[in-house]
Parts: structure tokens; sequence; C-alpha cells
């Protein structure tokens, strides 16, 4: 597509790119700031560590931090496995549920005609207002009456329902065309099929968005942790790590809490870099109508 003799998106680098990218280029290189401080903080030793002034970029790289919470948890009563295994159980069975009812509640109300459709839209515009402290005791009310404390299901069962998640997908269900879910009807598809032919490939987008929203929710969680279980070896990776802070808050903690950060954060970045092309194309086209 041409205009006045320049193109829009040029698949080549052109002369004019050169303006975007002298606005682009800092504000990128200001984003990428904390990411590169966690990193490099992680591998500073003790005297860069609370050295004054502060360095941002270690000089002396070193991995004692990560020997040292290494070393540390294999003298608590739980093996750091234990945790991570239980934080790798309850991302992957929370973000895998959380995304299926999404798409199956987005699909019946962005297209499907049944009584209450509406009220149940407004309940969940209204409860992205509520912050997770909000109904904290609620939450544990509900999963102290159905017998969840001390389970898997504590750490799963609050975090299912994510309304930001329903929102963002159920807009995108909308910009399916009617007249092709119509014609998937007229060929004798049923609403099973039509959702797993039809909607499920062209919102794969939205999808990967929604993810990535769950997936930090549940990732750095340590609600479930601190209220719904008692017992240790049930508790989460972030919950361990976090612990160390407040267990370890003296001058040789702090390299293994700035580790833990690390640790805690990579996965979150290698999930967005896998998934960022989706992300990308879920933002524009969020408008498209």
């Amino acid at each position: 597509m041409a205009y006045k003799g320049k193109r829009i998106n040029p698949q080549k680098f052109e002369r004019g790119q050169i303006k975007i990218i002298a606005i682009l280029l800092p504000l990128v290189i200001f984003m990428a700031l904390p990411i590169v401080f966690i990193a490099n903080h992680a591998f500073k030793p003790m005297d860069e560590l609370f050295a004054f002034p502060p360095t941002f970029f270690v000089r002396n790289a070193t991995l004692e931090n990560f020997t040292k919470l290494i070393k540390f948890s294999r003298t608590a009563g739980v093996p750091l496995s234990r945790y991570v295994f239980n934080s790798l159980l309850v991302t992957g069975l929370t973000v895998g549920l959380s995304l299926l009812f999404t798409t199956f509640a987005a699909f019946a109300l962005a297209k499907l005609k049944f009584k209450g459709r509406q009220l149940m839209m407004n309940i969940n515009q209204l409860a992205l207002m509520f912050v997770a402290t909000a109904v904290l005791i609620p939450r544990y009310l509900v999963i102290c009456k159905v017998g969840l404390i001390d389970s898997i299901w504590a750490h799963i069962l609050p975090l299912l329902a994510y309304p930001v998640a329903l929102f963002l997908v159920k807009q995108f269900v909308e910009q399916v065309p009617d007249s092709l879910i119509e014609a998937a009807y007229i060929d004798g598809a049923t609403d099973w099929t039509v959702y797993r032919k039809i909607i499920i490939p062209m919102i794969k987008p939205a999808i990967a968005t929604a993810a990535i929203l769950v997936f930090q929710q549940v990732w750095v969680n340590m609600e479930t942790s601190n209220y719904y279980v008692n017992d240790d070896s049930m508790k989460t990776l972030t919950f361990y790590m976090n612990s160390l802070v407040n267990v370890n808050n003296t001058v040789s903690g702090q390299g293994m809490a700035a580790a833990a950060s690390l640790i805690l954060f990579v996965p979150n970045l290698v999930l967005f870099i896998i998934l960022q092309n989706n992300v990308m194309n879920t933002m524009a086209h969020s408008g498209i109508k």
C-alpha cells in the first residue's frame, strides 16, 4: 500500500523509520532496565550488593548467591524440589483449567442466546472492581466449608476465575463473524464442534494473552500458601523463596533473596518470549470490530 510514494509498514529499512526508532529506542531501553537490573543483581558478590553508591551492572559476577540458596534449601525440612513440583503442578492445572473455563464462558456469553447472559457479564465486570484482599475472608470461608484446607485444590480453585481474562477473550470471540457460525450450524455442527473447530482456532492470540495473565497471577501468588495451606510440603516455590527474605533478613541473606527473585522472574520472561507474537496480535486486533 502506498501513499505519496511512501509505503505503510515497509518490508525493508527506510530513512523515514529513523525518527520512529529515535522515539521508541529510549523507551525500550528504559523499560528494559528493571530486567537488566534483576539479572545483574542476582550475580553480584556480597561487597557489590551493599556497595555505596550502588552499582547497576555487576563487575565480578559470581554464582555464590545461587549456591548459598541451594545449600540452605538442603537444611530445610522440605526439599526445594518439592516446592518446585508443587508450583509446576498448581500453575499447570490452574492455567489449563482457567483457560478452558474462560473460553467456554466467552463463547457462551458472546455467541449463544440464553436468559441471564447480560446479568452474568455484568457480574464479571463488577468483579473487576474487587482486589484479592477484598474477597479474602469469603474465599477462606468457602475453602473451609468445602473441606479443601491443606489440599492441592486450595491452591487452584480460588484462582480459576479471572475476570480480566474472560473480558479479553469475550471481546475477541465477538469479532468472529456470525455468518461463519451460522453456516456451521446449517451443516449440522453442534455447539461443541463450533467451539472446537471455529472459535478456538480464531482466538488463539487472545488465549495466549490470557495464558500469560493467568500464569503471572498464579506463579507469584502467596495467598493460598499463607491462608489455605498449613502443611509445608504443600506450599509453593514462591512462598518458600519469599520466606527466605523474612527468615534470613540479614546481610548474608540478601544474596539468596536476589537469586530467588531472578529464579521467580525467569519463567514469566520465557513465557512472554514464546507467546509474544500472539500477544502483539491481540493488542493489534482488540479494537477491531
